[in-house]
């Protein structure tokens, strides 16, 4: 494929301080630049994400703000209507705003990049989704979605959304395995959120609380005063991407725990799964449908239901059955879930589009 001028609309990627789209969005611009392509991402400055900072200095180069809808028309616009892809993100602030301009002024492909799928489906049925709306989501040329499964389907159907998975990846050159000193028994990377933190309870922190020489970590922010930390958890507010690498390789074991929405939707692996995986660091996770057809149970995954799962896992494997889980997990990320995967995958959806506006592709085409 020729190289392409791509232009990304996104929450962050400056800063990826309370969210998971700055490390998806920096892999999938690496790669892509990689593979000669030009891309220009654009992000709303917001004063949290102004004020919290941690981009690399290659990625940083790239990254324009704007302060409004205004600035944005006034300053951009010939860069999107001369780009070859328009992509804008989920969460973006004035989403829908933002994606009726791109849609007016594009001339090329525009995509919708939705790194939340599931949460999206749920405020769009509450009438409460403020950066997509269903009159929008059918003028897309490509909805990239976050989950794959029986969800694409509906998408189509309840929307007419040209839905196509597109799961979050991982970059090898930065998420690898260490050889260093295991501080933690098991560890948890995750922002707080209410409908997470059951299962957090239920599969670290009970176990926690029942193994008094285990040790525990989680690193994430906006945990509540309230949360009670057993002695032998460590809670970090927060750990930087350059960080991420030697936060999970100080783990014997690391916890994948899925917010509720994506459980019922399936098929919708966090980014973190894949980063954890490409350590090398065993994964146990709670289950949801499609996490088999990404990793196989118990010879890349484990699958936790209870603290006594986990607690048997942390203290009754034997350090080479430990190792060899965590190997086999990188090995079939190496295969599938890199930024480099993904990037590829973008072009092959692209290069389906006929002029714009028309699909020239099945689904079952273009994932097979």
């Amino acid at each position: 494929m020729k190289p392409l001028d791509i232009v990304i609309l996104g929450l962050a990627m400056r800063s990826s301080w309370g969210n998971g789209h700055a490390t998806t969005y920096r892999g999938l611009v690496r790669a892509l630049r990689e593979r000669g392509h030009r891309v220009l991402f654009l992000e709303r400055d917001v004063p949290w994400y102004a004020e919290n900072q941690d981009a690399d200095a290659d990625i940083a180069g790239g990254i324009a703000v704007y302060a409004d809808m205004d600035e944005l028309a006034d300053q951009y616009a010939d860069g999107v209507s001369n780009a070859d892809v328009v992509m804008v993100g989920s969460y973006v602030p004035d989403g829908v705003a933002v994606g009726n301009w791109v849609q007016a002024t594009a001339t090329n492909v525009t995509a919708f990049y939705d790194i939340d799928t599931p949460v999206t489906l749920a405020q769009l049925a509450a009438q409460r989704c403020d950066y997509i709306d269903a009159r929008s989501m059918s003028r897309y040329d490509l909805y990239l979605s976050f989950t794959g499964g029986p969800t694409l389907g509906y998408l189509a159907k309840k929307y007419g959304a040209h839905a196509l998975p597109f799961y979050c990846a991982v970059d090898p050159t930065r998420y690898f395995p260490q050889s260093t000193h295991a501080d933690f028994d098991l560890g948890y990377m995750g922002t707080y959120s209410d409908d997470r933190q059951p299962t957090l309870e239920r599969l670290l922190l009970d176990p926690a609380r029942s193994w008094n020489d285990g040790r525990f970590v989680v690193a994430g922010a906006q945990f509540p005063a309230s949360v009670e930390w057993p002695h032998n958890v460590v809670h970090i507010e927060h750990v930087g991407p350059a960080q991420h690498r030697a936060f999970y390789n100080a783990q014997r074991f690391t916890l994948n725990v899925t917010r509720a929405d994506m459980i019922r939707a399936g098929w919708s692996p966090s980014v973190r799964l894949f980063e954890a995986a490409a350590c090398g660091v065993p994964i146990i996770s709670d289950a949801w449908p499609g996490l088999d057809e990404l990793f196989e149970p118990d010879t890349e995954i484990l699958i936790a239901r209870d603290a006594t799962d986990v607690l048997h896992w942390l203290r009754d494997t034997p350090e080479e059955q430990r190792c060899a889980i965590g190997e086999a997990a990188r090995r079939r990320v190496l295969a599938e879930h890199t930024a480099a995967h993904r990037a590829q995958t973008l072009e092959r959806y692209i290069a389906h589009i006929a002029p714009r506006g028309h699909i020239s592709f099945s689904p079952q085409e273009l994932v097979s």
